[in-house]
């Protein structure tokens, strides 16, 4: 046969083949009608098999035959079977799996699912029996993860792996929130923006994210509000506060609204300083939804809090040190300060479904705070040796160390505004999910500051100068800022089966511009993830990218002192985004243990940085250099084992390892002999940044009674190394001291009152279940310390005073949901 009729009859043979298949299609849906991702939908008795995609869609090929079975399955799930007689027509087959999970009781136990990115996901059902110090926020769980640390339970703020707590992105329903830019202790913060009782899903990622969220170095939070599906309430009332919450449905309409009131002045009253504490915090939340008809909804978000602070010192006595080097220092207050945080914010959506595949939205939100901190307190102190082998025990001081004044004043005010409207995009086709999104936001900011402290040591103003009195700190500014940034991202998901396993590669770019600095920033991400059919049991994953800091308002403030030592902030326009590389390898390994699930997953990342704005941290304010002036990198391992220790109950512990340096750029000191002979330059290179916590171990636990799951337990506990610290206002070299550890242990007792197991909650049918949970917080009543009060002698000698955090307290809390 000729070479052309070969070919021909080769191309009508694989025609013949191509229309001889056919195909079912279908969705794979969960019992709550959500996609299931990564199903497994195989041809039974044959290597012929295909997965869906993110919205449970998939398509298999087959070759005609009498009769088929097609097998689903997917982990954490049970597996179905379809048999069906063929018709040589493709076919629609939709399928919900059932959740795999046994009865122990009223306990359910379920397995785990697989992870396809560096996103890990909350359970939030855990966060409302746990007990929290901080008066309800889901950071406070947060914490407990590989990776994230905070060693401040007054404040909702963390770090993620050496990161501050500026590089932190939050996300709400795809809405970047912001926090007050004053707050500069965790006495004055109020909640976080994010209300538990509000939330759908929380997702989570330390590091290697995805092109879509934002800007930032270190992490991305990122929540989903739920729509009810019926009439839901719930209250809570505790010593801390209480928050009440309702949500309705109807067949185009559903709405939420939560309040929630903190008051901490309960857990103030264990701090050193003692006084009248009047803190308070209450904020309104609405979520609103309302769908025209399949292919077109419009939501609104809109949340509105104040955060009101007056405090009037009246004394404070800390005793620090050791057994042989044990001190006292006392102090007399008078004044008082009075802050106040008020913050407006609304988002508009509108969300449209041209087709299956295609989803759109457009985003229309303001987000404005106005800011006070006021305060004028002067205190007379005293610092003195103790003699702890005294035998008298009413006097043990011996030798008087210092004597001083000081006087604290502050007039700052803070006005900011941000506006954006944005649009993201996703088409899924076949194996591949494109998603895409382009933003311009405005932000005003008025910023006055006017802040000093005056200090007396000994008759002497400090520092001391014999021709006039100066102040040991003063800082003023006067700023208004317009500016306008611009944001695109595009990135695309595809899923690749093969027979040695599944792959699932994520890559994109994301661009910035901001008007202030006339930078243009373009940042690369990609993830990819391996499901190796060889071992079901793993999975592994590697992201790497170019994330940039680019800078808001307090990164770009430089500290400008004049000859006189007045000290006022400038604005750099010269400034530059942070950048870093995020080199993330992972791996998750499934196992049974005791007849129970486990995940054990491990991450080690590498993040060098360069363009760093070196700074200090004070409590949780931050302070910026105003300038690019030094390179960094992190490296470290993230350990977490998670599962059923007590059956069917979630816990897990983790460790984290770290090691975090700064260089900052051109900085030296002189070296001279006691005699004064120079004796050379130093140049300190490499130093610990303000956030290296190089250990970190945390635990959260849940246990129950046998056989009366109604009795519940809780217990968090963490571990921390200390952070490094130094001198107020010095130099980052002289940053060579570090705190003592932070160590923390809370626990929780719960007694649950439920529908269909008490006769007298029989009788009515309002209240579903109610709550009543004991909860101790610093079990073991350790003083962590949360910075340091610095006092100096006309001699120029420094003692550093530890600011000691809450001690052990009772709370009592009652939550009621109807």
């Amino acid at each position: 046969m000729k070479p052309h009729l070969i070919i021909i009859a080769l191309f009508f043979s694989l025609i013949c083949q191509a229309q001889s298949k056919f195909y079912v299609r279908g969705y794979v849906m969960d019992e709550s009608k959500r996609a299931i991702d990564l199903a497994n939908i195989s041809e039974k008795g044959t290597t012929n098999g295909c997965s869906s995609n993110e919205n449970g869609f998939y398509e298999l090929a087959l070759t005609p035959a009498d009769s088929f079975t097609i097998v689903f399955s997917c982990i954490g799930y049970e597996s179905i079977e379809r048999t069906f007689k063929s018709s040589g027509q493709s076919v629609n087959i939709n399928v919900i799996l059932p959740t795999t999970s046994t009865q122990i009781g009223d306990v359910e136990v379920r397995a785990h699912r697989r992870q396809t990115s560096t996103m890990q996901t909350i359970d939030t059902d855990k966060f409302r029996l746990m007990p929290d110090a901080s008066g309800g926020n889901i950071e406070s769980l947060l914490v407990t993860f590989a990776g994230v640390s905070s060693t401040n339970e007054l404040s909702s703020q963390y770090s993620v792996r050496g990161g501050n707590y500026d590089e932190n992105s939050v996300y709400v329903n795809g809405i970047e929130v912001y926090r007050p830019l004053l707050v500069r202790s965790g006495q004055q913060e109020g909640l976080s923006f994010i209300n538990p009782d509000m939330v759908n899903s929380v997702e989570f990622s330390a590091g290697g994210f995805d092109s879509k969220f934002g800007d930032k170095m270190s992490s991305v939070l990122n929540i989903t509000y739920k729509k009810p599906k019926k009439f839901e309430a719930a209250t809570s009332v505790s010593l801390l506060g209480a928050s009440a919450y309702v949500g309705s449905a109807g067949k185009k309409f559903t709405q939420m609204h939560g309040m929630r009131y903190k008051t901490s002045a309960y857990l103030l009253g264990s701090l050193d300083t003692k006084g009248e504490y009047s803190p308070w915090f209450i904020d309104y939340q609405t979520y609103l939804t309302y769908r025209f008809n399949p292919k077109w909804e419009i939501t609104f978000l809109g949340n509105i809090s104040q955060n009101t602070y007056r405090f009037i010192p009246k004394e404070r006595e800390t005793s620090f040190g050791t057994l042989q080097m044990s001190r006292n220092f006392k102090v007399y207050f008078d004044g008082m300060e009075n802050d106040i945080f008020r913050t407006f914010f609304g988002a508009f959506t509108t969300n449209y479904k041209p087709s299956k595949n295609v989803d759109l939205s457009f985003m229309l939100s303001a987000f404005n705070t106005n800011e006070q901190e006021t305060y004028d307190i002067t205190g007379q102190y005293w610092l003195a040796d103790l003699d702890l082998s005294s035998a008298d025990k009413t006097d043990k001081a011996k030798t008087t160390l210092g004597v001083g004044t000081y006087h604290e004043h502050a007039r700052n005010r803070l006005s900011a505004t941000v506006a954006n409207f944005s649009h993201m995009g996703e088409f899924r086709y076949q194996n591949n999910t494109l998603q895409w999104g382009v933003g311009a936001q405005e932000e005003i900011i008025f910023d006055r500051i006017q802040e000093w402290e005056f200090r007396d040591s000994a008759g002497y103003s400090m520092p001391y100068n014999p021709n006039r009195v100066e102040l040991i700190y003063n800082l003023t500014s006067h700023i208004d800022m317009y500016s306008t940034r611009l944001t695109a991202y595009v990135q695309d998901v595809y899923k690749l089966r093969r027979e040695h396993g599944l792959w699932s590669f994520t890559g994109g770019l994301r661009a910035n511009w901001w008007s202030y600095n006339k930078e243009f920033l373009i940042s690369p991400r990609g993830t990819v993830t391996y499901f190796p059919k060889w071992k079901q049991d793993f999975n592994f994953r590697f992201a790497a990218g170019l994330y940039y800091q680019t800078p808001f308002y307090k990164e770009i403030l430089r500290p400008v002192t004049d000859i006189n030592g007045n000290t006022t902030m400038v604005p750099n326009a010269a400034i530059k985004a942070q950048r870093s590389l995020h080199l993330v390898l992972g791996a998750d390994y499934f196992f049974r243990l005791w007849n129970r699930p486990f995940k054990l997953t491990a991450e080690a990342y590498y993040k060098p940085a360069d363009h760093i704005i070196s700074y200090y941290v004070d409590n949780v304010r931050i302070r910026y250099a105003g300038e690019n002036n030094a390179k960094a990198y992190t490296t470290g391992i993230d350990l977490k084992l998670f599962g059923e220790f007590v059956p069917g109950t979630d816990s897990w512990i983790s460790f984290s390892w770290m090691k975090s340096k700064e260089d900052v750029l051109d900085d030296s000191y002189e070296v001279y002999s006691n005699k004064g002979n120079h004796l050379g330059t130093v140049y300190p290179k490499w130093i610990s940044r303000p956030n290296e916590q190089r250990y970190s171990v945390s635990i959260f636990f849940q246990d129950y009674f046998p056989n009366h799951p109604e009795y519940k337990v809780h217990l968090k506990f963490i571990w921390a190394d200390g952070l490094p610290f130094g001198p107020p206002r010095s130099e980052r070299y002289q940053a060579v001291l570090r705190t003592k550890p932070y160590r923390r242990v809370d626990i929780g007792a719960s007694r649950g009152f439920m529908q269909g197991r008490e006769k007298f909650m029989s009788k009515q049918d309002v209240v579903k279940s109610f709550w009543i949970n004991l909860e101790f917080f610093n079990l073991l009543n350790i003083k962590n310390v949360n910075s340091y009060y610095w006092v100096t002698d006309i001699y120029n000698q420094q003692f550093a005073v530890p600011n000691y955090l809450t001690g052990f307290m009772v709370n009592l809390r009652v939550t009621v949901d109807f």
